[in-house]
């Protein structure tokens, strides 16, 4: 490693361990023997106190899931609701992740709200719905999110910047057009969580953790050490 490269990397350590987590008064606390018996009634408690809290996009979360070869990978995307089904989002059925659930149906979501020290970590089984389903659901959505749909080609190779311009221009006019333009593929996905953790984090690193578990046709709740 050049001197550079060790003078750049010591910086970033330095910077690094400044960070703190959690630095906010007032952290709220959680009485894990007062929680609702299903996780969905939490998860719509814990989202309006997030939003109340001004969380920036508490409706944003992690999906992790595997490849082929079974290589884990995760990215950030929008939950588009949460029901007795299971937890909502969407994708390209041809996409990265489209493709990987459609080879092992199998993922975890994780919601992460720092302004509350409040984590939520969901696995399970993913299924797709009807073409139906998922075209209701995008035209439920902006026009932006038509016009990103439409562009298409989700983590296919980009040859240029010039090209997904071009492509993204057309796309916004269509949708500005045809509000309810097809997007053949545009798949709504739904977990079935057979386990949901939900992390309260504490100052002084008691945290709190809630796990539930599917048992039968019911939920095991029990806590996990921090």
């Amino acid at each position: 490693m050049s001197d550079h490269d060790s003078a750049r990397q010591r910086e970033f350590d330095a910077l690094l361990r400044t960070q703190r987590v959690w630095d906010l008064p007032g952290l709220p606390g959680f009485d894990p023997e007062a929680a609702p018996g299903d996780p969905l009634a939490l998860f719509h408690r814990w989202f309006a106190d997030a939003v109340a809290a001004g969380q920036p996009e508490p409706h944003t979360a992690t999906l992790a899931t595997v490849d082929e070869e079974g290589r884990p990978d995760a990215r950030t995307l929008m939950l588009h609701g949460a029901d007795d089904r299971g937890w909502h989002f969407a994708s390209h059925a041809t996409s990265a992740k489209g493709r990987q659930l459609a080879a092992r149906p199998h993922a975890a979501l994780h919601f992460y709200w720092p302004a509350l020290a409040r984590q939520i970590r969901l696995r399970g089984t993913v299924t797709a719905g009807s073409s139906a389903e998922g075209q209701a659901d995008l035209h439920a959505r902006s026009t932006g999110a038509l016009a990103a749909a439409l562009t298409g080609r989700q983590s296919e190779v980009l040859g240029s910047g010039g090209e997904l311009a071009r492509a993204s221009r057309a796309a916004w006019d269509r949708a500005a057009a045809e509000p309810d333009a097809p997007v053949p593929g545009w798949t709504l996905y739904v977990l079935r969580p057979e386990e949901a953790e939900f992390f309260q984090g504490d100052e002084r690193r008691r945290h709190v953790r809630l796990r539930y578990r599917r048992d039968g046709g019911g939920w095991l709740r029990e806590l996990l050490w921090p």
